[in-house]
């Protein structure tokens, strides 16, 4: 059985993909930048022969097409081993149009709308951002929305300085592109580095432990101060 995972909600596809891997004995892990037909192989064929079903995980490989030189082939591998064979398709953004599995399950992971309007509202001097936030909260986890924040203000720093093009701006659309660099023009440079930093603090203290005060109020008081 292949399972494509797949959407603009990372941290959700991310999360169920992880739910899965807890309950596999033994995956074999790919990344689509570097898979090989040669080592798919020995990896489908190659097992114990008391396992009764190979499990493979290959992270991002539509989105890496143009870097897999055999591609084609390796679709048609995964196609025909399919009924023997656990496969999960993990890829960090939303694949559109026919995808070149057969039978496959898939699991789309589609950010609400509502954290969309929320980062969007993420301008200098605008407290309805704090509400807007506050709503976004009601249908995600506030931990999961901060990360999408940090997202935020990392595209927003790479489109305002040039020769520093992540990979994360590559894949944006041109609209999106043109949307998020109006809004890091808003902000300004020098606001965003130190809107940065401070949210690499309050990531670092939440993970540690060492925040003063809960991340929901962090976050609001970071919006605040923006």
């Amino acid at each position: 059985m292949i399972t494509l995972i797949h959407g603009d909600d990372i941290v959700s596809s991310r999360n169920f993909l992880n739910d899965e891997k807890s309950s596999l004995k033994n995956p074999v892990m790919f990344s689509g930048q570097t898979i090989n037909l040669e080592n798919l192989i020995r990896s489908l064929e190659g097992g114990s022969l008391f396992e009764k079903e190979n499990e493979i995980i290959i992270e991002n490989l539509l989105s890496s097409k143009k870097a897999v030189s055999d591609f084609d082939k390796i679709i048609e591998y995964l196609n025909k081993n399919s009924v023997t064979s656990k496969i999960y398709i993990w890829e960090n953004q939303e694949i559109k149009g026919q995808v070149p599995f057969k039978n496959s399950l898939q699991k789309v992971f589609k950010i609400p709308q509502n954290i969309f309007l929320f980062l969007d509202s993420i301008k200098h001097n605008n407290p309805n951002a704090v509400k807007l936030f506050h709503q976004a909260i009601e249908t995600s986890p506030e931990d999961a929305i901060f990360y999408m924040i940090v997202r935020q203000f990392r595209l927003m720093l790479a489109l305002l300085e040039e020769g520093k093009e992540i990979d994360e701006v590559k894949r944006l659309q041109p609209w999106q592109r043109n949307k998020i660099r109006s809004q890091s023009l808003s902000i300004g440079k020098e606001n965003l580095q130190k809107a940065y930093k401070k949210l690499y603090e309050i990531d670092l203290g939440y993970k540690s432990g060492g925040l003063s005060q809960p991340l929901l109020q962090s976050v609001d008081f970071f919006l605040l101060d923006l």
